[in-house]
């Protein structure tokens, strides 16, 4: 059997680090050839020199540029990562064009319907922000009505892969936590952020009554990996959406009371106040926690509880 090509959308992200470092361990039982596209010119080094073997490509997803190179010097992929997105909603909402043309992965799509004698599996990372908020562990089949431009942007490319791909597998994810990447990425990572902000002994303000259920990377990257290895041994068509989160529905107090029973930090530090108290300049859903029944019956994952991921992200 032919070595699989594995393209990994986005692969300078946070989830994308990760991704590509689970792909690359399991080289042994499920050889492949990797690649990942990034936005950011040159690639970090530290991502190159962990991953010799691994091709990056410059792609910019509004326009496709990039895609050619791919054609060429890797050839037609036969599972694609997308981790690529605008994911910061205060952004999105500044400008939603943007976030509507990198959220939308119609390029990466139209390239991929354009290869000759393409099957390809398309995972796809969609988020928990599709719905609005009103009740506690949406399922898949809930009706989607997301309340800012980020979650619109996501259900509208959502529609345009159940409408354009043949195989395909979509990931509604919470907040994603763990460790730093290899090449640490700029923005804030969340169990970090309220590590930081407790460690100095500053009084900080959380949200008592927005509510989550976050989920641990390595969890993540094993959904993605289950799914991607089911693919290459079987190839057995595919169209599936599933929440992805894990199995604690936690409020933003409730995860800084976490850190902070975990690391020994007074609780004292910890000011509850409610989401109406603040304009962030973006509408928020008040409660996107997610039933995850379908996800463990269909791939055998029960992602960890939050203060053991918390617990892995602080020792790491």
């Amino acid at each position: 059997m032919s070595r699989k090509r594995v393209l990994i959308v986005g692969g300078t992200g946070y989830l994308g680090q990760h991704v590509l470092q689970g792909f690359s361990e399991i080289q042994e039982t499920t050889p492949c050839d990797l690649a990942f596209t990034h936005h950011s010119s040159p690639p970090p080094q530290a991502l190159l020199n962990a991953f010799p073997s691994v091709l990056p490509f410059s792609v910019d997803l509004k326009s496709g540029n990039g895609f050619e190179a791919i054609s060429h010097q890797f050839g037609p992929p036969d599972v694609v990562v997308n981790c690529a997105a605008l994911s910061v909603p205060r952004a999105c909402e500044m400008d939603p064009a943007a976030a509507m043309s990198v959220n939308v992965p119609s390029s990466l799509v139209n390239w991929l319907s354009s290869l000759e004698e393409s099957n390809y599996l398309l995972i796809h990372l969609s988020t928990d922000q599709v719905y609005e908020g009103v009740k506690s562990f949406y399922k898949e089949d809930d009706e989607v009505v997301p309340v800012n431009v980020y979650g619109k942007s996501k259900v509208a490319a959502e529609q345009f892969i159940t409408e354009k791909c043949s195989n395909f597998a979509i990931l509604r994810s919470s907040i994603i936590f763990g460790p730093q990447t290899i090449s640490p990425v700029s923005k804030s990572l969340p169990i970090q952020w309220v590590d930081g902000v407790l460690s100095k002994g500053n009084t900080t303000e959380f949200f008592h009554d927005e509510f989550r259920c976050p989920v641990y990377v390595k969890d993540v990257v094993a959904i993605i990996l289950a799914l991607s290895k089911t693919w290459i041994s079987e190839a057995k068509q595919r169209k599936l959406v599933l929440n992805v989160g894990g199995p604690d529905r936690v409020s933003r107090v409730q995860m800084a009371e976490t850190v902070a029973d975990i690391r020994g930090y007074n609780l004292s530090l910890i000011k509850s106040v409610s989401s109406s108290s603040l304009d962030r300049g973006v509408m928020s859903p008040a409660d996107i926690s997610m039933d995850i029944t379908k996800l463990v019956q269909t791939l055998g994952i029960s992602p960890i509880s939050f203060r053991d991921g918390v617990r892995l992200t602080l020792e790491l």
